[in-house]
C-alpha cells in the first residue's frame, strides 16, 4: 500500500501530464519508488517521509541512474 507521502506525489505528477507506476513491489534494492514517463521523457522518484533519509544502497541507485542521464527526484526536489 502507498503512504500518504506516495498517493501525494502520485497524483501531482499525474496531474504534469505523467504516467506514474510504482515500483517498489517490482525492483532491485535501492531503486526510486515511483517512475512517471511521457512520451521522450523518464522521471524517477523516490518517496520519504520528513524524517526518513535515503539509505547508502539509494544513494548509489541514484548515482546510477543519474550517471546514465536520468531526471531523480527526492519527493519533488531534483537531485
Amino acid at each position: 500500500m502507498a503512504s500518504k507521502q506516495q498517493t501525494k506525489l502520485i497524483k501531482e505528477w499525474q496531474s504534469k501530464g505523467y504516467y506514474v507506476i510504482n515500483l517498489v513491489r517490482c525492483t532491485p534494492i535501492g531503486l526510486p519508488d515511483l517512475i512517471a514517463l511521457k512520451p521522450d521523457e523518464v522521471v524517477f522518484i523516490e518517496s520519504k517521509e520528513k524524517w526518513d533519509r535515503l539509505s547508502k544502497v539509494q544513494k548509489v541507485r541514484i548515482k546510477m541512474l543519474k550517471k546514465i542521464g536520468f531526471k531523480i527526484y527526492v519527493n519533488n526536489d531534483l537531485q
